[in-house]
């Protein structure tokens, strides 16, 4: 009987996306490891492959459909002499009444002939995108042993561009300690009962009523900024904040940054350029090592003591956010944090991210300094503790000994979640980020 093609989940906390196009038309052939849609997220474009092989029946969900709902069929695929006419065609996707809930790829059923998140099969197979596929062939590289980095080992461009230069693309849960990324979120969500304790945002109606028509233009959220509403409102009422603030002198650190640069490669794939920013990520990941209480998350069923030490970077993009990880910050040099940092920027701005590349973590930090702000509080990103807010380092008037210097100074604000983190714990957290900073041979050893 024909197949039923499933809406794939791209990621473990993926409930709903947008199938934002189809690559293939009814009655088409495709082969098993054809792209045959695009699937978006609120942070991504994904491709999704076909596993088996067949003929394109019914498309039953039209390009450029919203809320389409993780698990429904979206599409049916014929074995040669099928007809779409035998098939039963499953409920709309869209407004189901029962919402299905997020689940990995992996938990899909087993009859579903398409999955945008790939193991490699027992078979032997090697899951890849087209794309690394071709510049594997290109390239002379065997595709069979490269590591993929992509979704559950998924092999992408990024991996064979590595491959290519010689170097060892090694899956993230290859680390010492290492395992795959957990949920985005473990924060509770709001129940019926808890909401209806907290004041109700204007209804849009009498928002609209305040203004005269004509002298403002609606323009629709997106899927990215109801995401990032939905977090920031989550994070705002379900978490208590309380924020510390330091003050950190930069002068060694500036000294540093201008004596390591100097001493980069002119070429090569050794080239580095260092940034202050990079000196943060190495300094709040060594101060989440030292202070190891601090580097954990709340869950109604008991504290999480993260053995990792993940930490989440805020990338402005067009229209929000997006806060890729850093991987064992704390094991990295400052120059493969900086390349590496670097690298996941550039492919943010371009919502290239896979979403392994920007979900868990276990801090975050935004730096708002490059734009001169001179000091903010953020809110926190669920599920983490801290996040560490840090505005510009400016020339300063201080007091050293008595006597009164000038000193390049950066403020930087920790916000708390106070069920993790207290007080003495948050202020040791922050103290320790501040010894870094201000002696950073520290990070070198």
């Amino acid at each position: 009987m024909p197949t039923p093609i499933l809406m794939p989940a791209l990621s473990p906390t993926m409930e709903e996306g947008k199938l934002s196009k189809w690559l293939v038309a009814e009655g088409q052939k495709v082969r098993s490891g054809d792209v045959i849609a695009e699937i978006e997220t609120d942070k991504a474009t994904m491709e999704v492959e076909a596993v088996d092989e067949g003929t394109m029946g019914r498309i039953l969900v039209p390009a450029g459909t919203e809320g389409v709902k993780v698990n429904s069929q979206i599409a049916m695929l014929l074995a040669d002499g099928e007809s779409a006419s035998t098939a039963a065609v499953a409920p709309s996707p869209v407004k189901s009444p029962v919402a299905t809930g997020p689940a990995p790829a992996a938990a899909a059923p087993v009859s579903t002939a398409v999955a945008a998140v790939h193991l490699n099969g027992s078979n032997g197979r090697v899951f890849a995108s087209p794309l690394a596929r071709r510049l594997a062939r290109d390239a002379g590289v065997d595709v069979g042993k490269v590591k993929g980095s992509g979704p559950n080992g998924r092999v992408i461009k990024v991996d064979i561009e590595k491959a290519k230069v010689g170097g060892s693309v090694m899956a993230p849960q290859t680390m010492a300690g290492a395992a795959p990324p957990g949920p985005a979120s473990t924060a509770p969500m709001l129940t019926p009962a808890v909401a209806g304790s907290f004041p109700q945002p204007m209804a849009d109606d009498k928002v609209l009523a305040l203004y005269e028509q004509g002298t403002y233009e609606i323009l629709p959220h997106d899927n990215m900024r109801k995401i990032i509403a939905k977090r920031l409102v989550e994070s705002k009422v379900t978490i208590p904040h309380f924020y510390l603030n330091v003050d950190c002198r930069l002068d060694q650190l500036l000294s540093a940054r201008e004596r390591l640069n100097a001493r980069s490669p002119k070429e090569g794939p050794a080239v580095y350029k260092l940034s202050v920013n990079d000196f943060i990520i190495k300094a709040l990941a060594l101060a989440l090592r030292d202070v190891p209480a601090a580097n954990a998350t709340w869950t109604s069923q008991g504290m999480l003591r993260h053995k990792r030490i993940d930490v989440g970077v805020a990338v402005s993009v067009e229209g929000g956010l997006f806060t890729p990880v850093i991987r064992h910050a704390d094991l990295k040099t400052l120059s493969e944090i900086s390349n590496e940092m670097k690298d996941l920027a550039a492919r943010a701005r371009s919502k290239k991210l896979a979403p392994h590349e920007y979900q868990g973590g276990t801090t975050s930090i935004s730096n708002l300094g490059m734009f001169g702000i001179k000091s903010f509080d953020a809110v926190i990103n669920p599920p983490h503790a801290t996040i560490l807010a840090v505005g510009a380092g400016d020339q300063r008037a201080i007091v050293v000994g008595g006597k009164l210097e000038v000193a390049t100074v950066m403020s930087c604000t920790m916000s708390c979640d106070h069920r993790v983190v207290d007080g003495a714990l948050g202020a040791g957290l922050l103290n320790a980020f501040k010894a870094y900073i201000e002696d950073p041979v520290r990070m070198l050893v």
